[in-house]
């Protein structure tokens, strides 16, 4: 524009000097020359205007095209985020009515829990009265209690060394067994015959009979000899083994209630049997089949911290690290 203006103020000139006449031939020439030239640039500015205006409108047709695809965009991003919204949405509801459900399940389970058998419970109560009674008769053997522990140190060698003094056990027996068949031959009527299968006769013999029909897993003929041999000699050497044994199969049978019970005897009838570790530790064993934690947790302390040297001590340790 600046050119075009210096254009039309040189043909404003050019025409003040002809009309005044003062400009030469040559000054005309060079003037037409400049006009000529300046028509040239007025021509191409107004060729590049064109050109700009058409680029311009261009744009305007590629930015509204633009625009229309834009909004276009945005509408189906906005249909699109109410879709997902709805989806979001459903998926909620059914997450939130699962979630009931399962709140649901979980309090009739935790009621559930709350309401253990009747039987489970007597027996419980029963159990947690019998080691009451069990506790305060402790506390007036105490002294006893050391006295058998320091013997238990003492004797430490000769318990590791069981098995072995089981089977010595054994052979007496058999030797006691035989002297008893020569004494019942010489002196019959001091030791009447007692009724058994295979002809037994003494003590020893009806004692390994029921043990060795326990080892063969005849669980029921073993109790039954057990519970006959009790009846005869409720108060031997061997008596607290055979109650024992009477609740070992109760417990091989996972009948776990009457095993703790007929446990139960082994400790009260014979508190000073050799038995009572393991009684004990079997008793603790069955509370935890029962489900019963509490109990079978303090009784395998209770055999730590009487029984510290027994086999049945190291035994309890052990469950006491897998109870949770």
């Amino acid at each position: 524009m600046r050119h075009f203006r210096q254009a039309i103020g040189w043909v404003f000139l050019a025409a003040g000097l002809s009309v005044f006449g003062c400009a030469t031939s040559e000054d005309v020439r060079i003037l037409d020359e400049d006009t000529r030239r300046l028509q040239l640039q007025v021509n191409a500015i107004q060729r590049e205007e064109d050109l700009l205006k058409k680029e311009l409108v261009a744009l305007q047709k590629k930015n509204q095209e633009d625009m229309r695809k834009t909004q276009e965009d945005l509408s189906g991003l906005r249909t699109e985020t109410q879709r997902l919204k709805g989806d979001l949405f459903l998926q909620l509801e059914n997450l939130r009515s699962e979630m009931r459900t399962l709140s649901t399940g979980i309090e009739e389970y935790k009621e559930f829990l709350k309401r253990p058998s009747k039987e489970i419970e007597r027996l419980k109560g029963d159990a947690e009265s019998r080691m009451k009674g069990l506790e305060e008769r402790w506390k007036g053997l105490e002294e006893r209690q050391k006295i058998v522990e320091e013997k238990l140190r003492e004797t430490g060698d000769r318990l590791k060394g069981l098995e072995g003094k089981t089977a010595e056990l054994t052979s007496k027996m058999a030797e006691i067994a035989s002297r008893s068949a020569e004494m019942e031959k010489a002196a019959p009527a001091k030791e009447p015959l007692l009724e058994g299968k295979g002809g037994l006769t003494s003590m020893g013999d009806r004692y390994r009979d029921a043990y060795e029909t326990f080892q063969k897993g005849n669980l029921e003929a073993a109790r039954k000899k057990f519970e006959a041999f009790l009846k005869q000699y409720p108060n031997t050497e061997l008596s607290d083994n055979a109650q024992f044994w009477i609740g070992e199969t109760y417990y091989l049978k996972k009948d776990f209630e009457k095993a703790i019970l007929e446990y139960e005897k082994a400790i009260a009838k014979y508190p000073e049997g050799d038995k009572i570790p393991a009684a004990l530790f079997k008793q603790a064993l069955a509370f935890l089949e029962l489900g019963d934690k509490t109990n079978g947790r303090n009784l395998l302390k209770r055999v730590i911290e009487r029984y510290p040297h027994s086999d049945q001590a190291e035994m309890a340790r052990k469950r006491l690290e897998t109870i949770k």
